[in-house]
């Protein structure tokens, strides 16, 4: 009998937006590599976050080859900084995007994230983090000086990847305390990180359970 999480999985990756030949290729690359992307669904998301709020400036925390920037820009982003440790998917994501003509609005910053995001002075308009879980916070409080009053700032892997769900349920529904970072740093991020947007007064959070599950927070301020 097929799961009902699964029916609806394939259900939304099949009503999808079409992906750019851009995208596919760079999907298929991921799948070559055993890279994880946000994945279609996931992508539009972000595309449609783009639109809604008219975002143009954007700042990613962890790009890999640059699949998730090509959703923002496809929702209207004009400047999509992307950010990477590894120096092959640096260049990987770089010809890729010269060779579709959108190097003029994806720029690829060799090196840490959280080391690069002090070049910037902003304002961004929206916001992708998604590198080590153990630094969300950290990202997220840097960036938050730079980003615009209309701002959205988006975490993947809020529900899946490296960490223990059901202990991160438990403790969103009943207090159950996080396991400490060196217990599970996967978890521990993740957990510190949604306490931590949650309980900001200048930003409300909603979480999206697609792809890997979204955490979208909209600036308030």
């Amino acid at each position: 009998m097929t799961h009902r999480s699964d029916t609806l999985e394939s259900f939304l990756q099949a009503t999808a937006p079409e992906p750019t030949p851009l995208q596919r290729e760079m999907a298929e690359t991921a799948t070559e590599l055993s890279f994880p992307i946000v994945g279609p669904v996931a992508g539009a998301v972000l595309a449609q976050v783009t639109r809604l709020t008219d975002a143009d400036r954007v700042f990613e925390f962890g790009s890999g080859f640059g699949y998730s920037a090509t959703w923002f820009v496809r929702g209207g982003a004009t400047d999509v900084v992307c950010t990477e440790f590894d120096e092959d998917e640096v260049q990987l994501g770089r010809e890729l995007v010269a060779d579709a003509g959108l190097d003029e609005r994806i720029t690829f910053e060799y090196g840490d994230a959280m080391e690069t995001v002090t070049q910037y002075d902003g304002p961004f308009d929206a916001v992708l983090i998604d590198h080590q879980k153990h630094r969300y916070v950290d990202a997220y409080d840097a960036v938050k000086p730079t980003l615009s009053d209309s701002a959205v700032v988006v975490a993947d892997n809020v529900v899946r990847g490296p960490l223990d769900f059901e202990t991160l349920a438990a403790h969103f529904s009943d207090g159950t305390p996080l396991p400490s970072q060196e217990e599970d740093e996967g978890t521990w991020g993740i957990g510190t990180y949604l306490n931590r947007v949650r309980e900001d007064d200048d930003s409300e959070t909603v979480l999206l359970p697609v792809g890997s599950g979204l955490a979208v927070s909209t600036v308030t301020r």
